[in-house]
C-alpha cells in the first residue's frame, strides 16, 4: 500500500504526527531555538512541495528526519552563519529529571549532538542514523563513543564540584 501523508487535506496531521520530534532532532543538531525552528519549518514546507509517496509511516519519519538533518547541516556550513547565540537554557525534555542530562548533551558539538539525540532519544540504531545522515556506520560509532567520553567525563566533573 502506498502511504500518500502530503496531499493538503493531510498535511495538518502530518504536522502534527511529527513536529516534536523533528523540532528535538533539529534542536540536537542546532542548538538554539530560532534555527531549530527555521529548519523545521523548511523541513515540512519540502515536505508539502515534493515529499515522494511514502510506503508507510516509518519511512515518512524517516525522510522527514533526514531531510531535518541535512537542512540543519547547511546552515551550520553557511558562511555568513555566526555562532553567537547563547545554548538553550531549557530542552524539550520528555521527563523532568531527563533536563539536567540535556544541558550537557547540549553542551556537545553538533556532530555529536546529533548523533546522541538520533540514537537515544529517537531510538534509531548505527546503521539507521547512517542512512539518515550520509554518514558511514563505522563514523557513526566512534562519534557515538566520543560523545559518551566527552558526557562521562562532564558528568563526573558535575559531580566533583557539587562536593
Amino acid at each position: 500500500m502506498v502511504y500518500q501523508s502530503c496531499r493538503p487535506e493531510d498535511f495538518e496531521a502530518l504536522v502534527t504526527r511529527h513536529e516534536n520530534r523533528l523540532y528535538r532532532t533539529a534542536l540536537a543538531v542546532m542548538g538554539n531555538v530560532s534555527d531549530a525552528e527555521d529548519a523545521v519549518q523548511e523541513a515540512f514546507l519540502r515536505a508539502y512541495e515534493k515529499a515522494p509517496e511514502f510506503e508507510s509511516e516509518e519511512h515518512e519519519k524517516a525522510w522527514l528526519i533526514r531531510v531535518t538533518v541535512n537542512l540543519c547541516k547547511s546552515r551550520l556550513r553557511a558562511p555568513w552563519r555566526k555562532r553567537t547565540e547563547p545554548l538553550l537554557t531549557s530542552y524539550p525534555a520528555a521527563e523532568p529529571e531527563q533536563g539536567e542530562l540535556l544541558r550537557h548533551v547540549l553542551t556537545l558539538p553538533s556532530k555529536y549532538r546529533a548523533v546522541i539525540h538520533l540514537f537515544y532519544y529517537e531510538g534509531y540504531s548505527v546503521k539507521d542514523i547512517a542512512g539518515l545522515t550520509g554518514q558511514k556506520e563505522s563514523t557513526l560509532r566512534s562519534l557515538l563513543t566520543r560523545a559518551r567520553q566527552k558526557l562521562r567525563s562532564v558528568l563526573k566533573e558535575d559531580d566533583y564540584e557539587s562536593i
